[in-house]
């Protein structure tokens, strides 16, 4: 069974708890101030409780029970009555992680601790805690992003190396014992003895807190055989269970099947199946306190999510007063061996309700009615103190604090004016007035806009965070205006951001119009608390999660942007043909024009196309043409110039004469 601790991611999930494995004979809570009890299960008895040292400075992050021991050794004496405890003898060591990185090996049979894991191991709070049911090893992991091998015998680091780029959350040891699963944001397979990445898985936007592997049936623990293997895996903020296959002939690295839920899981528990026909069972504790309960034959890949077969509920009979039944969340649950009945752990951590409950699944939805205010009676112990309340006497004059020697005094009244009753008639005095009787000097500050309203969004806004109110949420959270939104982060306490950043984050990944919403008190939050968010120095822890979730949002949106480019061009341009049609729907011309000469032109066309025809014949006249008359007038000048001639040399002759 898996559940997690609370602080950084893990802030809305209850105290870490765990049933003792096989017959689930023990159940360890950590409460919030870090106190450790262990529980009898079947009686309600409180065996054990342990207060740590530094349980205010370093809380219980994780709990986990070490493999059995087999039975009570031969030689050990016999206990006197005195030291005796009902408890399972095969279950002994509890193993507890710390905020601080520190891992406490404590002894339920001595009540005392017996060892502890911290030279050379983790510098941050621990996440996880798995034991190695062969070699007795210790496997735990940290936020700092290493998995650390301890030894049990020396209790020192075997092996350490970085499994991640960010913190580590959860991790499982195969069957077999020769594998090793851890996750953060990504799921990894390590061989243990090489210390090597064998496979990767991805499928979760958030940190994952519960990994679980599924035997397959028919096989021994200790088989090899990892074709058939299976695990689960549960997420923060995630409402599915993912079932993964471990192959080593196919590569697939999506999740073969998914359990569907109604809010993320908080604890997990699972009851394999002994034959290849009979379902596994699956149940699922969630955070709003419900218990869901699956059953399932693991037989390939199946596409749909997997609704639960039943679901189971708590609630109150109702009192005198009010008889409307209220709720009573269940945090915890564990298979019995039978398979058929289970333990569920409901109530709070100072006072736990245990109860073996046998579940009918044929029936889709079952309400438990238990009275819980007559079965918890809380024993109220008395305050010892030596200090002894002052009678005032009337006559004493009681100056009010402030500034030494204050003359102002508070008129103390008698108890015959304190018994008095105030008449119908009688108007009761206004704080105000009453200031104004104790003679104080009250600073005028302008307000503008009259006085500060009790109601405002900022006001709100920081009353939802702390108390953690889903109404008064999402009445801040769905108002549009940007400058609403822009004041009221600006005017939120410094303290509330971190917790206002991980509702946002929470939020978008909702319904997308929330997360649209979202969006807007996101960018004012890193707009107006930049500076402040900036000197915090587990920065990127704290937003881890937000980066890794908006980066899955925009993993497709360059895809997405040429598509629609795309598709507003081929819009734009049937749009535009569309006006072009009807733009040219009448073809017929308004006016036309025609020259009167317009039939000798044509003739003249006519012509010249006959000409055009018969091109190569008159360019061959105008040849013969042309070298005739060139010949003609070589002639003629030749006959000029002899008559020149003649004619010059008669005009001599006869000047001559």
């Amino acid at each position: 069974m898996a559940a997690a601790g609370a602080g950084g991611v893990y802030e809305a999930l209850p105290p870490p708890c765990s049933f003792s494995p096989g017959r689930r004979e023990l159940l360890a809570v950590s409460g919030l101030d870090g106190r450790i009890a262990v529980w009898d299960s079947r009686r309600g008895a409180l065996l054990r409780e342990y207060v740590p040292s530094a349980h205010l400075s370093a809380t219980c992050t994780c709990l986990a029970w070490a493999p059995s021991r087999g039975g009570p050794e031969s030689h050990q004496k016999k206990k006197r009555k005195s030291e005796s405890v009902d408890k399972d003898p095969q279950y002994d060591l509890l193993t507890i992680g710390t905020a601080t990185g520190t891992i406490l090996l404590y002894s339920i049979a001595k009540g005392e601790l017996q060892s502890k894991l911290q030279a050379g191991g983790h510098d941050n709070r621990v996440n996880c805690i798995r034991w190695h049911q062969d070699n007795g090893f210790l496997y735990s992991c940290s936020d700092d992003k290493h998995i650390v091998e301890w030894s049990t015998q020396t209790y020192k680091v075997k092996c350490k190396w970085k499994a991640d780029n960010s913190g580590v959350s959860s991790l499982c040891v195969s069957p077999d014992g020769k594998m090793l699963l851890s996750a953060g944001r990504t799921i990894k397979l390590w061989d243990l003895e090489s210390k090597t990445l064998s496979r990767q898985f991805t499928g979760h936007s958030t940190a994952v807190t519960s990994l679980m592997f599924i035997r397959p049936p028919g096989e021994s623990q200790s088989s090899s055989d990892t074709t058939g293997l299976y695990f689960l895996s549960g997420a923060v903020h995630d409402r599915l269970i993912s079932v993964w296959q471990v192959r080593t002939e196919k590569k697939e690295r999506g999740a073969v099947l998914s359990f569907t839920l109604a809010d993320f899981p908080v604890s997990v528990d699972l009851a394999p199946s002994d034959s290849k026909d009979e379902p596994l069972k699956l149940a699922v504790v969630c955070r709003d306190g419900q218990l869901h309960l699956f059953e399932h034959v693991l037989n390939g890949n199946h596409k749909k999510p997997l609704a639960p077969t039943c679901t189971v509920q708590i609630a109150t009979s109702g009192s005198d007063e009010d008889s409307t039944p209220k709720p009573v969340p269940i945090l915890s649950a564990g298979f019995c061996p039978d398979k058929e009945s289970m333990f569920l752990y409901y109530g709070s951590s100072m006072q736990p309700l245990i109860e073996q409950v046998a579940l009918k699944t044929d029936e889709t939805h079952i309400c438990l009615v238990r009275d819980v205010h007559k079965t918890v009676k809380l024993r109220k112990e008395e305050a010892v103190t030596r200090v002894k309340t002052p009678v005032v006497k009337p006559d004493t004059t009681v100056l009010v604090p402030g500034i030494p020697g204050h003359s102002s005094a508070v008129s103390i009244t008698s108890r015959s004016q304190k018994d008095r009753k105030r008449k119908p008639g009688d108007k009761e005095a206004s704080i105000e007035d009453r200031l104004g009787a104790m003679d104080i000097d009250l600073p005028k500050v302008p307000i503008k806009g009259g006085l500060p309203q009790t109601d405002s969004f900022a006001v709100l806004l920081v009353q939802g965070l702390e108390s953690n109110d889903p109404n008064i949420l999402n009445r801040v959270f769905q108002t549009k205006n940007e400058s609403l939104i822009k004041k009221t982060v600006q005017r939120i306490p410094v303290y509330s951001v971190i917790p206002l950043v991980h509702e946002l984050a929470k939020r978008l990944q909702g319904h997308p119009t929330s997360a649209m919403l979202m969006v807007r008190w996101l960018k004012a939050v890193l707009v107006n608390h930049a500076s402040y968010l900036s000197t915090l120095p587990d920065l990127v822890p704290q937003l881890g999660s937000l980066y890794q979730m908006m980066e899955t949002r925009v993993k497709n949106l360059q895809k997405m942007s040429r598509l629609n480019g795309k598709l507003y061009l081929l819009v734009t341009q049937v749009a535009a043909s569309e006006i072009a049609q009807r733009s040219h729907t009448n073809q017929e011309a308004k006016l036309v024009y025609e020259e009167e000469s317009s039939e000798d032109e044509s003739g003249e066309e006519e012509q010249n196309s006959d000409s055009d025809d018969n091109w190569e014949e008159g360019e061959e006249e105008a040849n013969e043409g042309a070298e005739l008359g060139t010949s003609d007038s070589e002639e003629e000048m030749n006959v000029d110039k002899v008559n020149g001639d003649s004619d010059g040399e008669s005009e001599d002759e006869s000047d001559d004469d």
